[in-house]
């Protein structure tokens, strides 16, 4: 009974730290997170909310996740009120635990607090005398989030919801010619990297090259697809032994595995007068690297197919984009002041970015390339 108790008590406590609002001077803040016991490596959503409480000041904060050997994350969304007298902040991470047990998930929040008028007066002068908007600025401590991350059972390589494809154009070669051989892990989960996917055994030449990674993070997990370009030669006839990945599901808890089964190649003998070089000067230049051009022609067709599309649909995305009245306004901008004062009517999420950098360089100490944010703004989605 008591054992039972325990573990109820250890359930509501975590379930408590999944959701937990506090006060601090001046604003509230509230961190949510999806998934406060996860295994290693599953992914883990984590939101923040700060809203300002006292609506006699104006009000700016700057909040980032601290940098860990312990876990990864990326921010996948950040929403604001701009209201500076009623500041409202929504912020949503991706976060990846990467070791078992108890996991600090630390935070860096600088509240920064000024006046109406120091606003008005950073916003006075022309483009050659920008005043610097004057903040009190306080690093608040908030304390950490805790995780109890779980272990992975023993060996496990993969850890998501994957599935596996290859590729062997041909098993059959003359001696010492390259046999290209594709692998394509698809899925969604903690991206699909490992060493190599080559069985140490056999005495066969391994020729790989850097993976071909595609991931798409999104409040789900990341989906990735991941490429293995690499290719094997031998002088005689080989077998290469099975391949086996073995791969973890935290959602199900179901161990599962990725197989490749074994493969025989036919390698034609090459006789031992074929071997001697009669040619005083020969070119070993091209005999080195042949195998090279037909390793690299899958990855080059993937390429120019893949930038053919990309080209198609950043041409009709251009074109939209010329033809909308937003653009003329921001080329029309001058200065920091008048192209954040355009970001901000505009009330669009795509801008949040360019208008936190205008922000910073107006009224923190932070210092930009104008142009260059003008040019990030005319190409966001409009």
């Amino acid at each position: 009974m008591k054992h039972n108790l325990g573990k109820r008590s250890l359930h509501l406590f975590f379930l408590l730290l999944s959701f937990l609002t506090l006060h601090a001077e001046d604003f509230t803040y509230t961190f949510k997170v999806d998934q406060p016991t996860p295994y290693v490596k599953e992914p883990v959503i984590l939101t923040l909310d700060l809203n300002q409480t006292n609506h006699d000041v104006v009000m700016l904060f700057s909040f980032d996740i601290k940098k860990s050997e312990d876990y990864t994350f990326q921010r996948l969304d950040i929403r604001k009120t701009e209201n500076y007298h009623d500041a409202k902040i929504h912020y949503v991470y991706l976060i990846y635990p990467l070791r078992s047990g108890e996991l600090d998930i630390t935070f860096d929040l600088i509240k920064k607090v000024t006046t109406d008028e120091s606003l008005a007066y950073s916003f006075s002068g022309d483009r050659d005398n920008v005043k610097k908007l004057v903040t009190k600025d306080t690093q608040i401590d908030l304390p950490p989030v805790q995780l109890r991350v779980k272990p992975l059972p023993e060996g496990t390589l993969l850890v998501g919801d994957f599935t596996l494809s290859y590729e062997i154009k041909k098993h059959q070669a003359k001696a010492y010619e390259p046999l290209p051989f594709q692998v394509s892990i698809k899925g969604k989960g903690y991206p699909p990297l490992v060493g190599t996917l080559l069985p140490k055994e056999g005495n066969f030449t391994r020729f790989t090259e850097k993976p071909i990674v595609k991931s798409v993070a999104t409040k789900e997990g990341t989906h990735s697809t991941v490429t293995y370009p690499m290719a094997l030669s031998h002088s005689q006839s080989f077998s290469l032994s099975p391949i086996r990945l073995n791969a973890f599901d935290p959602k199900s808890e179901k161990k599962y595995t990725l197989d490749i089964p074994s493969q025989q190649f036919d390698i034609e003998q090459v006789e031992s007068r074929h071997l001697v070089d009669t040619v005083d000067a020969p070119d070993i230049a091209s005999e080195d690297w042949s195998w090279l051009s037909t390793l690299l022609g899958y990855t080059i067709t993937f390429f120019a197919g893949y930038m053919t599309a990309l080209s198609w649909r950043w041409s009709m995305k251009k074109r939209q984009k010329e033809n909308h009245p937003l653009v003329q306004k921001i080329r029309n901008c001058k200065d920091e002041k008048s192209l954040l004062q355009v970001l901000i009517a505009a009330d669009h999420s795509d801008f949040t970015s360019s208008i936190e950098k205008l922000e910073d360089s107006l009224y923190g100490n932070g210092k930009i390339n104008f142009n260059k944010v003008k040019q990030d703004a005319l190409e966001k989605r409009i």
